[in-house]
């Protein structure tokens, strides 16, 4: 067995660094004041190459895998920035990795090249507000119009749609109703499309509205809304009524990228605390010094180590195409549990100033808690291991 991680990895890690280096807690903090996307930091990883990592050469990318966009989601988080898993989860997760992995050769041709640069943005529409995470139940439709699909129905809570250029929108193409009459699986009738955003918003079929929220204010959660929206029949991503595996191979590496952001956010919280439990000086030593408090930094440093190696694994095994769900669900469980355990104990270590605007915790601590939350309710993570893994009976 080999736990080195491979040069290429090395490299990015490397390389993200560098850049996110050039963009302190300061610039993160303003960007989630003023609610503004960080269009400067975007755009350095963008030129650098840094999102079009599992990109093949020949598109203009890197030619790696979801390793290595794990490491650099991970070091752009851990340097404060954490709220930047947004970048990676929703560009290179939902755009570059889906075309690479399931694009026809002109989709790949006509968008590949923009996500290798950084010059396109993309977005998932999945979630809707009377589905929740049953995505079985989705309602929102499409229908045949000749060379065309119509798309009409509502998704909630997607992210970054007012930057993306395209949106991956999950629909039904066979009602669930329907399906269960027909006695087909649950997970048939699904159909993934490529919407053009900016075509769609200038049509008016397409609209959005965002949901005033916690935190990660460095871009919008909106509501979408869908009315007949006309989408070429060439935009099917996979094939029509058998969307659910490319679906499949969006969710994991979602799910695995959620996870390397919750251990950035952990690393880059216990960089906060520490510096702070070694600086600060009271009843004539460092805080540091008692093991009240560094004991726990210290049990949050073992948990985020190993949340590390399960994420490595969890992308290790998608790179390989072998079965990683179980993998991935138990890196996501437990990078977002130590990410938000880690902002928790940073707060409770600068004690009254982390209220303050003055230091970066309170702002890590409104990101890290809605990774228990997302991409996959915590619950749901467990229900998987329980059933899946542990061979117990399911309640439903």
């Amino acid at each position: 067995m080999d736990f080195d991680l491979p040069e290429s990895a090395l490299a990015v890690r490397e390389g993200v660094a560098a850049v996110a280096a050039k963009y302190d807690h300061a610039y993160w903090s303003r960007c989630e004041e003023e609610h503004r996307f960080p269009q400067e930091v975007f755009d350095d990883l963008g030129n650098g190459g840094w999102f079009g990592l599992c990109i093949p050469e020949e598109y203009g990318g890197g030619g790696q895998g979801l390793l290595e966009l794990a490491v650099a989601n991970m070091t752009l988080c851990a340097s404060g920035g954490v709220a930047g898993t947004f970048f990676y989860v929703t560009t290179p997760g939902f755009g570059a990795m889906t075309l690479t992995r399931h694009g026809t050769p002109a989709q790949r041709e006509r968008i590949l090249p923009g996500l290798a640069d950084g010059t396109l943005q993309f977005c998932l529409a999945l979630t809707e507000p009377d589905a929740g995470s049953n995505a079985i139940e989705i309602t929102t439709a499409a229908r045949r119009d000749g060379d065309e699909f119509v798309l009409k129905g509502q998704k909630v809570w997607i992210s970054n749609v007012e930057n993306a250029d395209w949106m991956v929108a999950v629909t039904r193409t066979i009602p669930a109703a329907e399906t269960k009459q027909r006695g087909l699986p649950r997970t048939a009738g699904f159909t993934l499309f490529l919407v053009d955003v900016k075509e769609a918003l200038a049509a008016g079929t397409l609209s959005y509205t965002p949901i005033p929220k916690m935190g990660s204010n460095i871009l919008h959660s909106s509501q979408v809304f869908l009315d007949d929206v006309r989408v070429p029949a060439a935009n099917v991503l996979g094939e029509v009524d058998a969307g659910f595996a490319v679906l499949w191979d969006v969710l994991n590496p979602e799910r695995i990228l959620a996870a390397s952001g919750g251990i950035g956010t952990a690393d880059a919280a216990l960089r906060i605390a520490c510096d702070y439990a070694r600086s600060r000086e009271v009843f004539g030593r460092p805080i540091g010094a008692h093991q009240g408090l560094q004991f726990p930094l210290a049990q949050l440093k073992a948990k985020t180590e190993l949340g590390r190696l399960m994420t490595y694994q969890a992308a290790w095994l998608f790179d390989r195409g072998r079965p990683c769900g179980n993998e991935a669900n138990v890196a996501k469980l437990t990078g977002a549990q130590v990410g938000w355990e880690a902002a928790d104990q940073a707060f409770q270590t600068l004690g009254g100033m982390a209220y303050s605007k003055e230091y970066p915790v309170e702002r890590i601590f409104r990101d890290a808690r809605i990774a228990k939350n997302i991409p996959v309710a915590e619950e749901l993570v467990l229900a998987h291991i329980g059933t899946q893994m542990l061979g117990l009976p399911k309640s439903y």
